[in-house]
């Protein structure tokens, strides 16, 4: 059995202020899911932090592209270099985020080992990019855009290796139904790129679903595939510590049925999870719940 090596990603650089003169507190994930001995409990090693660099949008405007910019193309190029360490050892890689532009550390350590495929558990695509969207900026809602080679070269282009995941890789799983006419979902299904919404998650069945997209992805032309977990895939009834806690989103067995085949496959390298703000979870019942859910997934 492969080793689970944790790292945290605390970098909260792709997400907009919550309010003036706040950053957001996502930056806090890895510590709430270790806090509930998630460690411990998947008998994992210790992989480390990495530590991003500060939050600091300075006199960025609407307008001039994805702010954080030049810290987070540092961030991902050091951030690669940790996870290709570790998946290039043979271990499986359970990252701690942060927000969702955390993937594109992930994503570029797998280009530089070869071809992987990526399913994305999100409740929205985060394929905002400037051919679909005149509100460009946050990273964190961008990022599967960026990782197939979308939006500016300085995020795009790191090492020369655009895109660091091909369109044709791709699964999205989990959009919430009320986000089908998007400009994003939209475009993504005339790539035939597979999109699947709660309600047809649930169509389905969940764990199915799980076990068919891991077998698409384990095709002798993928090296292997990463699996990126956003928090707000959860309904907000359950996961209200969130920055978009919109209706109608998987229940917590639906999202075990569904990951547990997907982290379980010998094809899989690694994990990321994200969004998840222990500012907004005052007495912590949604970060105890996240990492049931995780340790869950791993679970035979």
């Amino acid at each position: 059995m492969r080793n689970i090596v944790v790292v945290d990603a605390p970098s909260n650089l792709g997400l907009r202020p919550p309010a003036p003169g706040t950053v957001p507190g996502c930056h806090k994930l890895a510590g709430a899911l270790r806090e509930n001995g998630i460690v411990r409990r998947l008998g994992a090693l210790e992989g480390g932090v990495v530590v991003p660099p500060r939050y600091d949008r300075g006199d960025w405007q609407e307008g001039d592209g994805v702010f954080n910019a030049a810290a987070l193309a540092r961030y991902t190029v050091r951030l690669a270099d940790r996870v290709r360490h570790h998946v290039a050892a043979g271990d499986f890689v359970l990252l701690l985020g942060g927000d969702c532009s955390i993937q594109l550390g992930a994503a570029l350590a797998l280009r530089r080992l070869g071809r992987y495929g990526l399913a994305s558990v999100d409740a929205s695509p985060d394929f905002r990019h400037p051919g679909n969207s005149d509100r460009v900026g946050a990273a964190g809602g961008e990022e599967l855009a960026l990782a197939t080679g979308r939006g500016q070269a300085d995020l795009t282009d790191l090492e020369g290796r655009r895109p660091y995941v091909r369109d044709e890789d791709v699964r999205v799983l989990g959009t919430r139904d009320a986000f089908l006419a998007d400009a994003e979902v939209v475009e993504l299904r005339a790539l035939k790129v597979p999109v699947t919404t709660v309600s047809e998650l649930r169509e389905w069945g969940p764990g199915d679903l799980g076990a068919a997209t891991a077998v698409s992805l384990e095709t002798p032309v993928l090296d292997g595939f990463w699996v990126h977990l956003d928090a707000d895939v959860l309904d907000p009834a359950v996961m209200p510590a969130v920055d978009s806690p919109d209706p109608d989103g998987l229940l917590p067995d639906e999202l075990v049925a569904l990951l547990r085949p997907l982290v379980r496959s010998p094809r899989c390298v690694g994990l990321d999870v994200t969004v998840y703000d222990p500012d907004l979870d005052p007495d912590g019942t949604a970060g105890a719940l996240l990492t049931d859910l995780v340790v869950a997934a791993f679970e035979a």
